[in-house]
């Protein structure tokens, strides 16, 4: 059994890790960003070689006293060993999908462009055909990598002292099985409601019924082309500056937060950030398409830096960096949701119809939450099978039932993401939905052109991931997280229109 650290050899693990976090963040941007091709992360885990061995993790273990730091550096730790295993599978497979080419006519289009080209393809035939060929390439050149790096953390999880994958995250304090009962629960509550939804907004934008729609149809309806018109390129990061004006924050003036508007051919074509030294550099990468959905990715990526940049440097490098990730989701989906938000939409665009809008949204809200609870028990039953191949129907079985579109079983690999994230976000749907709430019964129905509302933010954007979801929202709202409340905001979004 593994000895317990001495805090100074704690100390030095946690100085470390920040360390390491910084250098893979920057190499994270450099690459999604377009400045570099190649995702060179081997070299940084050799540098960092101590962080990932199995003697640190245990001892680290040993070291947990009811502390959630030294959990969560313990987490950092076991996390880290296993991603030593498969580093070398997540750079190819990065590079991979950086210079992967599918032939579409006369013309090579970047595998990272296909599921742009799907979502913008009128012609559902020649949709069918980019999901076609972007379906053979992830078989044909991935899929090999994902099953290997998933046999590798199947086989050292147990080195760990944990039985399975779960098993270890439940030792983390993921209340996993409870999140699954909510997830069941609301698949169940919301299934009539779905179906009605979904076949509507599905005859609106497709004309097509529910049960006549196909997986390469889904992307095209979430994109809302019709709505191109009031969601132009040019007017995004202006809308994004004005409505954080409005709170109180001057996003031009923020010396910590960089803009990367930089066009490059290899960017990746959704907004994101890169949180390379918080809260002292915090990147906010863009590559402004227009439309609903680049709207929409802009302004959750801007949830996050906001949170990052407003995070206190008082705070230890645990509470700033590691942490429940449900709070900074949570955070970014709050101004992710302004964009489907009839009152946001009206003071900021020049919008007609925006009730009719919202209630699409929150539609598409609804599938989206839907599909993770469904993710979410796939995973579970993923990370404790013997034979991972053997889980492939099993994730079309799931996800169809919940969304009522079969996916491509190439997915069932990709389609995941590590640490149980899809419980991080299933969480911060439900910290935001119950947030908003609370928002609005306090400082009325536009809460976000308060500066009192944005003064509330950045004192709770201050705390980092000190505190979990769970207590921001007991804290603030006096209320137990629940996934019932999505459910809730969606109805209240239907019956307005």
């Amino acid at each position: 059994m593994a000895e317990a650290l001495q805090q100074l050899e704690i100390d030095d693990l946690s100085a470390e890790a920040e360390q390491f976090i910084r250098e893979l963040d920057s190499e994270t941007y450099l690459h999604f960003s377009g400045q570099k091709e190649t995702y060179d992360l081997p070299p940084i885990y050799e540098r960092h070689e101590r962080l990932t061995r199995l003697d640190t993790a245990l001892a680290l273990g040993a070291s947990v006293d009811g502390e959630r730091r030294r959990r969560e550096l313990w987490k950092f730790a076991c996390e880290g060993y296993l991603g030593n295993f498969v580093k070398e599978e997540a750079s190819k497979v990065a590079e991979l999908e950086a210079t992967l080419t599918a032939r579409v006519g006369d013309e090579e289009v970047p595998y990272r462009m296909l599921r742009p080209r799907i979502m913008n393809e009128s012609d559902r035939g020649e949709r069918a055909q980019l999901e076609a060929l972007r379906n053979d390439l992830t078989e044909q050149h991935l899929n090999a990598l994902h099953l290997h790096a998933a046999e590798v953390v199947h086989t050292e999880t147990t080195r760990l002292g944990a039985a399975n994958y779960a098993d270890l995250y439940r030792g983390f304090a993921f209340r996993l099985d409870d999140l699954a009962a909510q997830c069941r629960t609301f698949l169940a509550d919301t299934e009539s409601l779905w179906e009605e939804a979904g076949d509507r907004i599905y005859r609106a934008r497709l004309g097509l019924g529910l049960g006549e729609v196909e997986r390469w149809d889904v992307a095209r309806a979430l994109r809302g082309a019709e709505w191109d018109a009031a969601f132009p390129r040019k007017t995004m990061l202006p809308a994004l500056e004005a409505t954080l004006g409005d709170l109180g924050v001057d996003l031009g003036a923020q010396k910590n937060v960089e803009l990367d508007l930089e066009e490059r051919p290899n960017k990746d074509p959704r907004a994101f950030c890169s949180p390379i030294d918080v809260p002292g550099r915090v990147v906010l990468v863009i590559k402004p398409q227009g439309g609903p959905d680049d709207w929409r990715a802009l302004f959750h990526e801007a949830g996050h830096t906001e949170h990052f940049a407003h995070t206190s440097p008082s705070l230890s490098m645990e509470e700033r960096r590691l942490g429940d990730n449900a709070v900074t989701e949570g955070w970014a989906m709050l101004l992710e949701h302004l964009t489907i938000d009839p009152v946001w939409l009206e003071r900021r665009l020049d919008f007609s119809r925006p009730y009719e809008f919202a209630a699409e949204g929150a539609t598409f809200l609804l599938l989206i939450v839907r599909r993770y609870c469904a993710k979410l028990l796939y995973e579970l039953e993923f990370h404790t099978a013997d034979e991972p191949t053997a889980l492939r129907p099993r994730y079309v079985e799931l996800l169809a039932d919940a969304t009522k579109v079969a996916p491509s079983p190439t997915d069932y690999l990709a389609d995941m993401d590590g640490g149980f994230y899809a419980s991080e976000y299933l969480r911060a749907w439900a910290f935001e939905a119950q947030l908003r709430s609370y928002l609005r019964e306090r400082f009325g129905n536009a809460w976000f052109s308060r500066r009192e509302a944005g003064s509330l933010l950045r004192e709770l954007w201050a705390e980092g991931q000190k505190p979990t979801a769970d207590e921001l929202l007991q804290d603030v709202a006096g209320e137990t997280l629940d996934l019932a409340a999505v459910g809730d905001r969606v109805r209240e979004a239907l019956a307005a229109a």
